[in-house]
């Protein structure tokens, strides 16, 4: 699958969580925060789109939704490292 296919994937899938996925420039990779009511993913514009790939799948990761496509899941667990030794697994 191509670069430009999976990032459409993972936007269409954070979208369907009801976040909103914005990108603008700063010296920042990216991430999630929520803003009053609102779920914004923040991402950097100038990182290739592997940056911008892996920030989404982190994202997708994080809040773990339900019912995300095999495609979307595939992409996250090649993208984004399992933290074996997290503090989350302890």
């Amino acid at each position: 699958m191509k670069k430009q296919q999976q990032l459409d994937l993972l936007e269409k899938a954070l979208v369907s969580t009801g976040h909103k996925i914005r990108y603008e420039k700063g010296s920042f990779v990216g991430g999630d925060c929520r803003v009053k009511e609102n779920m914004i993913v923040v991402v950097n514009k100038f990182l290739p789109i592997e940056g911008k790939i892996a920030t989404l799948a982190a994202v997708l990761r994080k809040i773990n939704p339900p019912a995300l496509s095999p495609d979307v899941v595939k992409i996250i667990d090649t993208v984004v490292p399992t933290n074996l030794f997290s503090r989350e697994n302890i």
